[in-house]
Parts: C-alpha cells; structure tokens; sequence
C-alpha cells in the first residue's frame, strides 16, 4: 500500500516551510503515524552527516529528528551546496558527484529526476505519510521545465500542494494570491490552500483578507501560525544569517557578566549552525558580523565553516577582518575557528581542488598545513577531550598534513583540531553540542578575556533545547492549523472542484471584480 504525502511549498525562500514540515512531522508522529521528511532538491551549505555515510541538508536532519528518525540520504537525495555564484556542487543521494552550473543542471534533470521518484516512491511504500517540502518557491515559472522540488514533483507523483506565506515581511495576501496564478492549469489543479506563517496580533483583523483570498482563488487558508520568539535553532537557509543580528535569544547570565561572541559571516558559509550551541548558553550574546570594527571589545571571534575556504580567506583579508585576527591571536585573545575557519587559522593551505589556487598563506594563527583532496571526508564521529565526551561529524575537503600545536581532543587514538593558546581550531561540526565540552570551553574563553564574572550553566543541554523547539512547532500546528482538513489532503489528495486562474486576462477580471 502507498503512504499519503503532501508537498508544503512556499511564496519564497525562508517562508517557513522548513518549521511548518518539522512541526508537521513531530504532530503526526505523536499521533501515532510512521511519518517521513522529504525534499527532493535543497539548495544549501548547511547539512549534516547521516548514518550511511552521506550528507543532506540540515533541515530534514532536523525533521527526520522530529519524526523519531535517524537523517538519512533518502530524505534529501539531490542537495546543492553554492560554491560561487554560478556552481554549486552536486550531491547525489549523499555523495558529491562534481560541480554543476544552471544549464549543466539542465542536461541533468531526467537523471536526477529518476532519483528524486525512486526515493519517494520508496518512502512512500514504508511509511504512513511523507512530508514534502518544497525549494524557494513554485512561482518560479522559469525554473519550471528543470523543476524538481515543487510542481514538477507534485506532478510526478500527484500530490497535493499547501503553499506557506511569511506575513511578517508584508504582502502575503499578494503572494498566495501571485502563486496560484501564475501557474499553469495542470500545477494550478494541485494547490489546494495556504499556511500563513509569524503572524502577529488579534487574526481576526485578518479574517475579511482570507475570506477575500478564498473567493479570489477558491482556495481555503489552512491555518494562521503566530510568530513565535523561541523558534530559532537549526535555521537553514542562508537569510536566517544575517550580518549585525543577534543569534537565538540568550538568556540572563548565571554569573555577573556577560560573554559577547563575534561570529564571522562568511560569503560562502557553511553550517552557520554550528555557533547556535553557543547561543543556547545564558549569558553568552552570540551575533553575526560582517565588518571589522564589530569584532572590537568581542571576548571570542568564531571564523565558521566555509564552502569556499580560499575565497572567503581573500575575503577576511580583503576587508581587515584578518588583520583583526591576527592581532587578537598575538595579544592571546580567544578565536575558534571550525572546519574552513579552522584551515584559514593556519600557515598554509594548498587547495587545487575546490579554488584551483595551489598554496595560499593562511593567517599563521596556528601551526597547520592544510591540503586539499578530490574525496570529501564524510564522518560522524566520537572521541574525547581531556577526558571528557564528545561528538560531531566532518564535512570536509581538507588533510591536515601537519599540526606542530597541542590537539584540541582525540578519536580513535588519533590527534583532532588544534589549541595554541587562546587560538582553537577544529574540523568538526556540532562538536558544541557536547554539552560538557561547550562548559569548559566557555570557561577557559572568559579566564582569557577577563570575564571573572561570568559563570557557566551547570544544566543547558542543546538536544533538549531542540526537542522542545520541534515540540513547540508541533504545539503551534496542532492549535493553529485545520489537521484534520490538511489529512484529509494527504489521504485523498487535493480536491477535484478547485479553479483556475491560468490567463492575465482571468486575472485582470479577478481583481476588476473584486473592486481592489
């Protein structure tokens, strides 16, 4: 028998189809279904390593999380990871096959397509009900003949489409609107209603808007999510990292003072996530930052994982970020530098595969070399730090191939990462999630800044943190949001009776008859 599924597209990017799938999953799941994530295509540099050994975007990671699942590469089998503003690099089912352009992406489609169907298919036959979740948005008319993430997904295997709008950027009633009607009849069949996502205030201002979208398209709104300020962990896309905005919502510090956190925002960042563990501590003010005077009066700089380790390196030295780093390394003020920022610390880097720049000169912070492979390092990982456990995985192109500094900790016997005073480099991501570790780092960043005020929680546990995120989306969704309307969607399919909006000229009467 084949599982019911249903496709959460979105006007644009970060309109909250990540959370609403997420909290999507974890209601079901309570409620007693095998449920599954799913998004066919991802465009991102923040994933993770699954257990069979591949990577996938960290959202579905997330949502598999909220299922009950392990993150696997049947979730996410085509992920994007942008290397420039015109290649990105291909992973198929959880490995890299090459970097790719728009048109080479083009040639490629019925392969990827064929994936994308196999693994749903699969999916579908194993579990109850499979989530979707769509890329950027369905409007992208453009995009369509290569799609395969929204329409030309729901197309392939008949699913049902609610599209999600974000009220709190404005326009949301013009962009549900937009969505369904500039789609052609056929993917116009498939969208049966709307999720208006961060709405704040008293709905029933916006009840005569909805009832107008409803008459204007013949579509009903599912639901009205409220925004919600404990709902930041795990952001995914690239507008969640924002230059000169504070990260999570930090809570009052358990000593005297604070501990301030400068965290680099790379062009080409990658798993931004990584300094979030930092943000869940009290007292720890955690902001991302663009521009080297931000960095001043900072008591730790984080240089974070880069998809482009020696153009972002050019970058930092470009705008005097390195300069600031350098100096800050000589005066033995703390800087944490992970996976690229972690190579950017060191004395070289000869990297012929990801730049083609042969040697470069890192910032000479640290005693590394650094030289970059074709096979990409895949790993999750376990090992200790002066006695103390910890974990986290490796995404990576990278070899150290010397490290004259003491290692940061140890696994399976060898040597990982590097300290060298107040200077700590490391290859692994979500190493900070090891709730013990992430204490005594903290601890020995404020001894070297002078922070003598500042004490660390004794009981701030990041997993905890992340399941009570996943059940408070779920809360939201099930108090909020039609449920048994939208299962009604994911067993049946969209209803047979919807409209078209398929020419301007239907829609110039639209809007003429509606007065606006």
């Amino acid at each position: 028998m084949i599982g019911g599924a249903l496709l959460v597209a979105g006007c644009t990017s970060d309109a909250g189809k990540s959370v609403v799938v997420a909290g999507l999953c974890r209601l079901l799941a309570r409620r007693g279904f095998s449920v599954a994530p799913f998004k066919a295509q991802n465009m991102s540099n923040n994933s993770v390593v699954t257990l069979d050994g591949g990577e996938i975007g960290r959202a579905q990671a997330l949502q598999a999380q909220a299922c009950g699942l392990e993150p696997s590469v049947r979730f996410n089998p085509v992920l994007l990871k942008p290397g420039s503003d015109r290649t990105s690099q291909l992973v198929v089912r959880g490995r890299a096959v090459g970097s790719v352009g728009a048109r080479d992406y083009f040639t490629r489609r019925e392969e990827l397509r064929s994936v994308v169907a196999a693994e749903l298919a699969s999916l579908r036959a194993e579990f109850d009900i499979v989530i979707c979740e769509g890329a950027g948005s369905p409007a992208e008319i453009n995009l369509r003949a290569t799609d395969l993430a929204n329409m030309g997904l729901a197309q392939e295997a008949s699913l049902p489409v609610i599209v999600v709008g974000d009220i709190d950027r404005g326009g949301v009633l013009a962009h549900l609107f937009g969505t369904v009607a500039i789609l052609d009849e056929a993917d116009q069949a498939l969208i049966a209603g709307f999720v208006i996502n961060k709405f704040r205030g008293d709905v029933s201002l916006l009840e005569p808007g909805l009832v107008r979208l409803r008459e204007l398209t013949g579509r009903p709104t599912y639901g009205v999510i409220p925004f919600s300020n404990d709902l930041w962990l795990d952001a995914e896309d690239s507008l969640g990292t924002v230059a000169d905005t504070a990260v999570g919502r930090p809570g009052k510090p358990y000593g005297s003072e604070w501990l301030t956190v400068a965290a680099i925002r790379l062009p080409r960042i990658s798993n931004s996530t990584d300094i979030e563990a930092l943000a869940c501590e009290p007292g720890v003010s955690v902001r991302w930052v663009s521009e080297a005077s931000r960095l001043a009066g900072a008591d730790l700089v984080v240089v974070p994982g880069s998809k482009s380790t020696v153009a972002d390196l050019a970058w930092l030295r470009a705008n005097g970020i390195a300069d600031v780093l350098v100096d800050r390394a000589a005066a033995g003020k703390p800087i944490l530098g992970i996976c690229g920022g972690y190579q950017m610390l060191g004395r070289t880097i000869v990297d012929d595969v990801e730049s083609g720049a042969g040697e470069v000169a890192g910032l000479d912070a640290l005693d590394l070399a650094v030289k970059f492979e074709d096979a990409k390092v895949l790993a999750r990982v376990e090992g200790h730090a002066a006695g103390t456990p910890v974990h986290g995985y490796e995404i990576h192109h990278g070899r150290v191939t010397h490290n004259g500094d003491t290692a940061l900790l140890e696994s399976d016997g060898q040597p990982e990462g590097s300290v060298r005073g107040a200077v700590v480099g490391t290859h692994w991501h979500g190493l900070f999630e090891s709730d013990d570790f992430r204490r005594t780092f903290l601890t020995d960043v404020a001894r070297h800044s002078g922070r003598t005020g500042f004490t660390v929680a004794p009981d701030t546990s990041v997993a905890a943190v992340r399941e009570a995120q996943l059940d408070l989306l779920a809360d939201l969704v099930e108090q909020h949001v039609d449920i048994d309307a939208i299962l009604g969607l994911i067993h049946n399919g969209p209803p047979a009776d919807l409209p078209t909006l398929v020419s301007l000229l239907g829609v110039q009467g639209l809007l003429k008859d509606s007065r606006l």
